[in-house]
């Protein structure tokens, strides 16, 4: 393969759900024989993995509801698919997936989080969080607090909800949480993770890390940035080494949520 494409995304808001059976038709209305002779998410991410060993593939975003261990154990195969996945909870209760409409409950998500943890030990995880969703209680709100002290993410992206024209949520339910009770709550989400992104980064250090060269270092002209298999962003000096390379870096100290070190051979 040509050496300026380095690494490949694949992007939908569900990849888990892909299947491909020749095009125009949704997999809801494929027959069984159809089904059994298409292409899954699973499939599809191997033979992007096959192209080249020097091809890291990355793909976003999982859907609880659809991930399933064939996609885990492609991506234990192969060493260029990285080990993180983008896993949006939204929020740690029951009740409120189901007002959200969300397809999983609490324990199913664990279910799956522990699926990721058995399989690959080393994988990296984010998540989606919002707060003050319609009629969301303190209760509710401290099962979120709970749910990710149990999975402890490496990085999140964390939102208080505000209504959005024509989605389920606006027709059905009011939007009745007050301002500053939502700020408050996001407030704590946000400071927990804060905490959590520190320990994960620090698990980093003492650590040899391959990167893939991305860019120059936003803070320093003398260094490169790129990330790892876990997309945890890394930074070290420059040397003889260019845009594009593949580098092992070993840790040797971080900032809450970035690594910087040494390039070893």
């Amino acid at each position: 393969m040509q050496r300026d494409i380095e690494e490949v995304t694949l992007l939908g808001q569900n990849v888990d759900s892909y299947i491909w059976a020749g095009g125009g038709l949704k997999k809801e209305i494929l027959t069984d024989e159809q089904k059994a002779n298409a292409t899954t998410f699973a499939q599809l991410l191997e033979k992007v993995a096959l192209v080249s060993p020097d091809l890291r593939v990355r793909f976003s975003t999982s859907h609880p509801k659809d991930m399933n261990d064939e996609v885990l154990y492609t991506m234990a195969k192969y060493e260029n698919i990285c080990k993180y996945i983008h896993l949006p909870v939204q929020s740690g209760n029951s009740n409120v997936l189901d007002k959200m409409n969300r397809g999983y409950t609490r324990e199913w998500y664990l279910d799956r989080i522990a699926a990721v943890r058995r399989i690959m030990p080393d994988c990296g995880i984010s998540t989606d969080v919002i707060t003050g969703f319609c009629g969301e209680t303190e209760e509710e709100h401290k099962d979120t607090v709970s749910l990710m002290e149990n999975v402890v993410y490496d990085f999140a992206y964390m939102f208080m909800y505000s209504e959005r024209p024509k989605t389920l949520a606006e027709r059905k339910f009011p939007d009745d949480i007050p301002e500053e009770v939502k700020k408050t709550r996001l407030q704590e989400i946000v400071d927990l993770q804060r905490k959590h992104s520190e320990i994960k980064t620090k698990a980093g250090v003492g650590k040899t890390h391959k990167v893939l060269i991305e860019a120059t270092s936003k803070k320093s002209d003398e260094m490169f940035s790129g990330r790892n298999s876990q997309n945890t962003t890394v930074v070290f000096p420059k040397g003889n080494h260019k845009k594009g390379d593949y580098v092992n870096v070993l840790a040797t100290s971080c900032t809450s949520s970035t690594l910087i070190g040494e390039v070893v051979s």
